[in-house]
């Protein structure tokens, strides 16, 4: 796959960085270069070699994981993944992107990942393109059935949650995976998502009617809850 983020792994537990290996492997839009054994080792190689991401554990020999990142002027992106929960706000005030706790699932690396993921914007290499080039259209993966599938947000009609998942439905089929309808709302927070119940997320250019207690999106009639009202309709108000 082109466009692939380049990403290192710096983990000195050889089970941690081969579980680690695998999820990499499994996602389409991450490329693993290197795995580095400590963070000399990986300062080393991101001097020296194109690096998007670091998957970065904290306790570590020689230099630690939080040492390594200040060390850095420009830092790539980087997935803390540590099996102390005590460094999370450290690791958020170096602006990390996620941080992960041993041990590790697929399904909450997939979303870790996915916030590597800009909707409405190109990833780095593609951003020095030529005017002719294509607009990449905005998506994310979501772990459905133990596989990372592809699905791209203009053709996402709304989001239901469920009793221990949420079904993501297009015009074509839903999707069920196992996010809560918070964390999507958090991850594809843009002015075309709108939160209109506690159970909906919907595609605000997918509605095609609607009134202070519902809305409409391809034939389906979807509540619009109390609490939400008042923010819906201001939302839905605007171009009205």
């Amino acid at each position: 796959m082109n466009n692939q983020l380049r990403c290192i792994i710096v983990e000195d537990e050889p089970l941690a960085a081969e579980i680690l290996s695998e999820y990499i492997a499994q996602t389409p839009f991450l490329n693993l270069t290197h795995i580095c054994n400590d963070a000399i080792e990986a300062l080393d190689v991101v001097r020296t070699h194109p690096v998007d991401v670091v998957f970065l554990d904290i306790n570590l020999p020689k230099l630690s994981g939080l040492e390594f990142l200040k060390t850095l002027l420009h830092p790539p992106k980087v997935i803390v993944t540590s099996a102390y929960h005590e460094f999370a706000v450290q690791g958020f005030d170096l602006q990390v992107v996620d941080y992960l706790l041993k041990p590790i699932e697929f399904s909450r690396f997939t979303k870790a990942v996915n916030k590597l993921l800009q909707p409405h914007r190109a990833p780095a290499d593609l951003q020095v393109n030529t005017k002719a080039a294509q607009p990449v259209r905005p998506y994310y993966f979501f772990t459905v059935n133990k596989r990372s599938v592809k699905i791209y947000l203009d053709e996402i009609l709304f989001i239901e949650s469920l009793k221990d998942s949420v079904s993501i439905v297009t015009k074509s089929k839903a999707y069920n995976t196992h996010y809560q309808l918070g964390e999507l709302e958090e991850l594809m927070r843009s002015d075309n998502f709108l939160r209109i119940h506690r159970s909906f997320l919907v595609a605000v250019d997918k509605i095609e009617s609607f009134s202070a207690a519902e809305v409409e999106i391809a034939g389906r009639v979807l509540p619009i809850g109390r609490s939400h009202k008042e923010y819906v309709m201001e939302k839905l108000g605007r171009g009205a």
